[in-house]
């Protein structure tokens, strides 16, 4: 169940954290913000998606185990 995110979802993505992180990366050249900015965006992207499956995990578990009782 992989998610896909659109190009501009990414791009918005990528621009909040420039902005957050600019003043951390500025002693990068150019080119390796852009890379870490990517890295950056992929690796929350990818995090997103697993917490995802486990929360979707955890309940189908939880509903497996609960049992009913008529009174």
């Amino acid at each position: 169940m992989k998610r896909q995110y659109s190009s501009k979802n990414r791009k918005e993505l990528r621009l909040k954290m420039a902005t957050v992180f600019s003043e951390k990366i500025q002693m990068l050249s150019t080119e390796l913000q852009g890379i870490l900015l990517d890295d950056l965006v992929t690796a929350f992207e990818n995090r997103l998606n697993v917490l995802n499956r486990a929360q979707l995990t955890v309940e189908l578990e939880v509903a497996e185990g609960v049992k009913f009782e008529t009174i």
